[in-house]
């Protein structure tokens, strides 16, 4: 399990869109704690920490420690509301923890080893069907990432959800078929190529056809 971050918030008393509009003049962030049957806490964060924690792409995948009037919640980033003109963020969900709860979550996947697969060596493509792998487990259970290994492959080959080790609790999502990860596909030129040959046998052929039609029509 990663390192737990931390963040500081401040409770808000009231709700309603014009406490929210207030708090983003004021460059905060609204956002709400909910989960374990308790009250939901509405509270605030900084806006400019809240966009620099966005641009790590594990953001809602590690737990935080939201501080709060001294009191440490134990949350998971589970959703963000951003602005449709400005791309700022508007509001923030936080999932309090649970050793108990199993959450759905999408889990990045990187290729590595580009370098050691023939096919891709011998101008083959990397074709990505899953960028990132929905698990199931425990908020403290969830991997960082998935790591796949190109070493060997070749055109025509495909790596498979059974690929993956799962760490211990980890289960995937789907688990009726064993899903494609990724494919090495055939050079796109030597596509082209075969389609280019094909479609010049094709106009042989009809000029073929043409000049036996032109003879049948010197014999009438």
């Amino acid at each position: 399990m990663a390192e737990i971050g931390k963040m500081a918030a401040e409770r808000r008393e009231q709700g309603g869109k014009g406490t929210a509009r207030a708090a983003r003049r004021a460059g905060l962030v609204p956002a709400v704690i909910y989960g374990n049957n308790e009250e939901p806490v509405m509270v605030t964060v900084e806006q400019r920490m809240l966009e620099r924690e966005l641009q790590n792409p594990n953001f809602f995948i590690h737990l935080l420690d939201l501080e709060v009037d001294g009191t440490s919640h134990r949350v998971l980033p589970r959703d963000a509301q951003f602005h449709p003109v400005t791309d700022r963020p508007q509001h923030v969900d936080f999932l309090r923890y649970s050793a108990t709860r199993k959450l759905n979550v999408e889990v990045p996947v990187t290729f590595e080893n580009e370098d050691e697969a023939p096919g891709i060596r011998q101008g083959g493509v990397l074709n990505i069907v899953r960028h990132s792998i929905e698990v199931l487990c425990t908020a403290d259970r969830i991997p960082d990432g998935f790591e796949i290994d190109l070493t060997g492959l070749n055109v025509g080959d495909s790596i498979h959800a059974s690929a993956i080790t799962l760490p211990e609790g980890v289960e995937f999502a789907i688990t009726d078929r064993d899903f494609t990860i990724a494919t090495i596909a055939a050079p796109t030129v030597a596509l082209a190529e075969d389609e280019e040959e094909g479609g010049e046998g094709e106009e042989e052929e009809g000029g073929k056809d043409d000049g036996k039609e032109d003879e049948d029509d010197k014999g009438d």
